[in-house]
């Protein structure tokens, strides 16, 4: 039985270590008091913010993690890059952010034009059709710091004053719309790794999957990038805001119990999921081979879900008519504080996470 400590990510000391870093992080703050860029602190939200005075800007950091060690195994790097915006501008939209430019880093024991071109091509296509630019970057060469890439990248957003989705509002009966994913994004590849390289072998991802491609061309497949999406509802910086959404979750690392947890935070109150999207076959096959629990799944995959936004059940027909990608209702907030979840993985059950 597979799960995520057994991959070698240990969740409880990785909070904890987010927690100390967080502490001394939040100890700089005074030192800009009554300054411009101010920060500005909301328990749970995917990104920092900065008082700019007329605005606020959104700051946040992220990378592709262990899935580029797959893309190092099959030679293919072009879509990493969809992974690497995806990380960080879905995190910024959660406030409410347009992000506007995202600058990256490429830690590299050995520089190769060809993977930074491959790597670098994507991102530019993503960040066109996000209307978002690179200003800068950076290229390390380390040597034997590294195994091979790791990459990673920071965003900005603005964000106008009045704007803030900050979970606040949120109440019982409010509806929750999932917008779909059908790989794993950029998150619990350690756990996707171990288990095909346990159950096969370190050459599993030249190999062919049941799907047509090969087990590395299955889960490179690139993340759904949410934000412009998301911007067509809540209006550009500048424009009107066209629909009242209470709360974003970005889901991540940490599933759904703890990534809606945290938009959930200010109201002391719970969800219940039932109707999912379910996890596409592939991420479902990857669950049986590992004999993965479906708590685990949900603690560590999407599984099936990317993004999840809160409306008043009155406008949630309206809002999911306005969707460019695809998003149903979900679920519904109530007051129990609890995370109910349908499962709709390889083992399907009901799952109660107490919050």
């Amino acid at each position: 039985m597979a799960d995520y400590k057994k991959a070698g990510v240990d969740i409880k000391m990785g909070d904890r270590a987010s927690k100390i870093a967080y502490s001394f992080a939040r100890s700089t703050f005074p030192s800009r008091k009554n300054m411009i860029g101010e920060p500005v602190t909301y328990e749970g939200a995917f990104s920092g913010m900065l008082d700019m005075g007329d605005f606020y800007i959104v700051q946040g950091d992220d990378g592709v993690g262990t899935k580029m060690e797959v893309a190092e195994r099959i030679g293919k790097f072009d879509t990493l890059g969809f992974d690497l915006l995806a990380m960080v501008a879905d995190d910024a939209i959660c406030l409410g952010a347009e992000t506007i430019s995202i600058t990256n880093t490429l830690d590299t024991n050995k520089v190769d034009p060809d993977i930074i071109h491959d790597l670098m091509k994507g991102l530019a296509k993503a960040c066109i059709e996000q209307k978002i630019v690179i200003p800068g970057g950076e290229i390390a060469e380390v040597g034997k710091s590294v195994n091979g890439n790791v990459w990673n990248a920071t965003a900005v957003g603005v964000l106008e004053k009045g704007k803030t989705i900050t979970g606040s509002e949120i109440k019982p009966g409010d509806r929750i719309i999932a917008l779909k994913e059908k790989g794993f994004r950029s998150n619990g590849f350690s756990l996707v790794r171990y288990i095909l390289e346990k159950e096969f072998d370190e050459n599993v991802y030249n190999k062919p999957s049941p799907f047509g491609k090969s087990w590395g061309e299955m889960i490179l497949k690139p993340s759904i990038i949410y934000s412009s999406a998301l911007l067509d509802l809540l209006g550009r910086f500048g424009e009107e805001r066209k629909f009242d959404i209470k709360g974003i979750a970005h889901i991540t690392g940490g599933g759904i119990p703890g990534n809606f947890n945290r938009i959930l935070k200010r109201t002391g109150l719970g969800a219940d999921f039932n109707d999912l999207f379910p996890p596409s076959p592939m991420v479902k096959e990857i669950q049986k081979i590992g004999n993965v629990t479906e708590a685990e799944a949900y603690k560590t995959w999407n599984m099936g879900n990317g993004m999840m936004i809160v409306v008043d059940k009155a406008d949630a027909e309206t809002v999911l008519n306005e969707l460019s990608v695809k998003a149903k209702i979900v679920g519904s907030i109530i007051e129990e504080k609890k995370i109910i979840i349908n499962s709709k993985g390889a083992d399907a059950q009901k799952l109660i996470f107490e919050l």
